[in-house]
């Protein structure tokens, strides 16, 4: 379908459309911050923020729940064991382009063999409308670097960009012409708004310069060549070891499973709950022994995840350059700083042996 026209003065309608298809989530301020929330009445559509600059966490915590109830049990065979109801329909607005990559790179992960049926059927019964930015919110982002100031292909139902009194409409699937169709507040865009949206994505790109002094193909070699590097332990001196910066990172999918009783010991459920690759016990197995016990090991590990391990494991990014990570660190490390000196570190090893 060609592209589409919102008027802003037709948006709070067109959010109550979907309200009335099912689940609503969108950006709510929160305090000084923003967050991903849920629209629960027509009175909350007025507090919908397309203008939102980031959110605390990214909206995977609608596809991924930080407490997920896979299963509940009773007895002690399988056949009292009753899998979780799926959630139904749900729409997430105003995703903006680095998360949709955020979102594409989980879907890759969970898809492969063996595939994770409850995140796949939550993705299926989702909807994604995105949502366009102009440029870095701050210092830390560096998403030109990774890739991800542009929507993934085929990751969006709608795609939306403010013109100023109008939002520029693309449709990415089927759901998204649907929505469009059933709607009825949507106008085909004419040859202005095409050269508007035009303008859009080179203002964007001025604004987001790349800040990485090589192509981020070359990462993964970088970083292997990096593996015994002083640099993560020098790091590490100042990481707390808190898992802040895996919390709120939109590709971060480890998870740890619990089985939790009721009073009576027979009956309960099985959970699956967000966890850290920057703590301690998480690499801990029995008998104790710990496969990446110092702090550098597991700073470094998180690192290679992000540059190296999942775009190997899924052929999409593990980084989107949200700068999510460095803009919630108490200890202030940065990811994108990590990247920028071990380019530093390999010239310089490169230069000592020619």
């Amino acid at each position: 379908m060609l592209p589409q026209v919102l008027q802003k003065s037709r948006f709070k309608d067109f959010a109550a459309y979907l309200l009335g298809q099912g689940r609503l989530l969108a950006p709510m301020a929160k305090g000084h911050q923003f967050a991903f929330q849920e629209v629960e009445s027509p009175q909350d559509i007025g507090r919908i923020r397309p203008d939102y600059d980031i959110t605390i966490l990214p909206p995977k915590k609608y596809l991924m729940p930080q407490h997920d109830t896979l299963l509940s049990f009773r007895g002690l065979g399988p056949e009292g064991a009753e899998p979780a109801q799926d959630g139904g329909h749900q729409t997430i607005l105003c995703v903006h382009p680095y998360d949709l990559n955020g979102i594409a790179t989980l879907d890759a992960a969970f898809a492969q063999a063996p595939q994770d049926t409850i995140y796949l059927s939550r993705r299926r019964a989702t909807r994604l409308i995105g949502m366009n930015i102009k440029g870095y919110i701050n210092k830390h982002q560096f998403m030109a670097d990774m890739g991800s100031l542009t929507p993934p292909e085929g990751g969006f139902d709608l795609f939306l960009t403010d013109l100023g009194d109008r939002y520029f409409v693309e449709v990415g699937t089927q759901a998204g012409l649907e929505m469009v169709k059933a709607s009825g507040l949507f106008e085909p865009a004419g040859d202005k708004d095409n050269k508007a949206r035009q303008a859009y994505e080179q203002t964007k790109t001025f604004n987001c310069p790349k800040r990485l002094p090589y192509d981020t193909s070359c990462l993964p070699g970088l970083l292997e060549a990096s593996y015994d590097s002083l640099l993560w332990e020098a790091v590490a001196r100042r990481c707390f070891g808190c898992g802040t910066c895996t919390n709120v990172c939109p590709t971060c999918y480890c998870f740890d499973v619990q089985d939790k009783l009721n009073i009576d010991a027979v009956s309960g459920s099985r959970q699956r709950r967000w966890d850290s690759c920057q703590l301690r016990e998480f690499a801990e197995v029995a008998g104790g022994e710990n496969f990446r016990e110092h702090r550098s090991s597991r700073l470094r590990h998180r690192v290679f995840r992000k540059g190296k391990y999942i775009l190997e494991r899924t052929g999409r990014t593990g980084c989107v350059g949200c700068g999510r990570c460095i803009h919630h660190c108490v200890a202030s490390i940065s990811i994108l700083e990590a990247f920028q000196q071990i380019a530093g570190e390999t010239a310089q090893a490169d230069s000592a042996s020619a």
